[in-house]
């Protein structure tokens, strides 16, 4: 059950990547830029997990998920810290 959790949080990130980027190729909004950014990084991140829990189950790969997850949320942030002003 786990490994079907672990695909669909993949998944999903990966699509609401996408559809944030689309949006921004649409409409040059840069804050969906960002946000697409972002959700890119935890797409990424969300791969890393399933490549750390089912893939290599006996390697830690949490300081590379750890870093995936700060890359995204410090370009969100930047991102609407740069829009906002």
């Amino acid at each position: 059950m786990a490994e079907a959790i672990y695909l669909l949080c993949a998944f999903t990130s990966a699509a609401v990547a996408a559809l944030l980027l689309r949006g921004y190729r649409a409409s040059g909004q840069r804050l969906l830029l960002w946000s697409g950014l972002c959700f890119a990084a935890f797409f990424l991140n969300n791969g890393v997990l399933v490549l750390d829990k089912l893939v290599f189950p006996g390697a830690d790969l949490s300081l590379p998920r750890a870093l995936l997850a700060l890359a995204g949320v410090t370009t969100l942030v930047y991102g609407l810290v740069t829009e906002s002003a």
